[in-house]
């Protein structure tokens, strides 16, 4: 991997997590006036051309990126990270972005002490040590016994637990298939799950609110296309703290747009929560080597 490459795959996903955390603030907009699981819906129906589009342009044979010996694993994967799209969408309209994104931020943590029992990794002192810095991190974000604690928290922490479960998932399915196996298998499972629950909670959509929801279809394609072109020009221990980037201009997008407040108490427990996790990244880089 050269400098060049290096700097390349850095600022692709600088630019990924911008565009990201836009299409977080489009789905706050849109979640607040109408229901989610019709938004996920009409999202994973542009999600899946996009995914085809890539096996394609990829393989040149759909049926060739498609082929897998663990199709159920796939699937579920897929479905996984429906519904960890669904409950993160559902936190950002009760806690706002900032808050939702600085507990969401734990999900490496999640990953790194949950790949001892599911994946058979050894995960060492150093590592637990970060892992309870950054679970004292959220712990400042959520202040429990100092102020009237909401139970709405819980709903971004299960969205961090989902996406640390799909994440681990998506390791388990590397050591059989390639990577664009399982991200095909991501639109699939996500399609089908959402496609059989959305029409149900159908609502009509003014003509300025579908201009939104193309643009949150857009920028959920043109997000995972930059995060594609990333880890193809760097390695993933390169770009991958880089992704923290997203909680800082999320947090912007709240302030300016929604105006959410931004306390003292978030933004040093999401201080915590980056750091436990950039360090988390560093000592498996490090295992591996």
């Amino acid at each position: 991997m050269t400098q060049q490459n290096a700097r390349a795959g850095i600022w692709l996903m600088v630019v990924a997590t911008f565009v990201f955390a836009t299409q977080d603030g489009i789905s706050r907009h849109l979640a607040e006036n109408y229901n989610v699981f019709m938004i996920v819906m009409i999202r994973y129906w542009f999600f899946l051309l996009f995914v085809v589009s890539v096996s394609k342009m990829r393989t040149g044979s759909v049926g060739a990126t498609a082929r897998t010996s663990q199709p159920w694993l796939q699937f579920f994967r897929g479905v996984l990270l429906a519904c960890e799209i669904l409950v993160t969408v559902i936190a950002f309209t009760f806690l706002g972005l900032i808050e939702a994104h600085a507990i969401f931020a734990v999900y490496p943590l999640i990953v790194a002490a949950l790949s001892g029992p599911i994946l058979g990794e050894a995960v060492g002192w150093r590592r637990w040590a970060a892992i309870s810095v950054g679970f004292v991190g959220m712990l400042i974000i959520l202040q429990p016994g100092f102020k009237v604690f909401s139970p709405y928290s819980l709903i971004a922490v299960g969205g961090a637990f989902l996406f640390a479960l799909y994440n681990l998932l998506t390791r388990l399915a590397a050591a059989k298939d390639t990577a664009a196996t399982s991200f095909f298998w991501t639109g699939v499972g996500g399609f089908v799950i959402m496609t059989a629950i959305g029409p149900f909670f159908w609502e009509p959509m003014s003509g300025t609110d579908w201009r939104w929801m193309a643009l949150l279809c857009v920028t959920g394609a043109t997000g995972h296309y930059l995060l594609i072109k990333a880890y193809e020009k760097a390695e993933a221990s390169t770009v991958q703290p880089f992704a923290y980037l997203q909680l800082v201009f999320a947090s912007m997008i709240g302030v300016s747009v929604f105006g959410e407040s931004l306390p003292m108490s978030t933004i040093g427990g999401a201080g915590l929560i980056v750091v436990a996790g950039i360090f988390t990244l560093w000592r498996e880089q490090v295992a591996k080597s």
